[in-house]
């Protein structure tokens, strides 16, 4: 099976420690995560190494949903997350795995995301599209400083 891996980086006006909060907080993570025109359901979320999460999105136009989940292989506050995902659609063969690491920087956080094993049938492009609209709804979420 012929599987892309994507690479994204950005900077953020914000401390590691939040971004590292956005991942693992199930509320934040189903916010920033779906891209444009999806919304996001945690169905389960234990943020431990080993521990196992599931999500679901669901299209707001047509109301179809897909859902998926794996486990947490490395969980190190503020500096790095990976995490593994299978599809439960069997159209969507295979595990992907992503590795997010934060490194603070002068005016915020430093973002690197690697998604290793993205199935072959979604087209790299797509999954760069989706994970673009997903970073500018994670900066929406993280970056603004709301006393109070």
């Amino acid at each position: 099976m012929a599987t892309n891996t994507i690479r994204l980086h950005r900077v953020l006006r914000t401390s590691p420690d939040r971004l590292y909060r956005a991942f693992v907080e199930p509320r934040a993570f189903e916010r920033w995560l779906p891209p444009f025109g999806f919304t996001g359901q945690v169905h389960s979320m234990e943020p431990v190494v080993g521990g196992t999460w599931r999500m679901s999105f669901t299209n707001f136009g047509t109301g179809h949903s897909h859902s998926f989940g794996g486990k947490y292989l490395e969980l190190a506050p503020g500096q790095r997350i990976a995490y593994d995902a299978t599809f439960d659609d069997p159209n969507l063969p295979g595990t992907m795995k992503t590795t997010v690491t934060l490194t603070p920087v002068s005016c915020g956080t430093e973002m690197s995301v690697v998604q290793e094993g993205v199935p072959d049938v979604i087209p790299a492009e797509m999954c760069y599209l989706g994970w673009q609209e997903s970073l500018v709804a994670l900066a929406q979420l993280v970056e603004p400083n709301i006393p109070g």
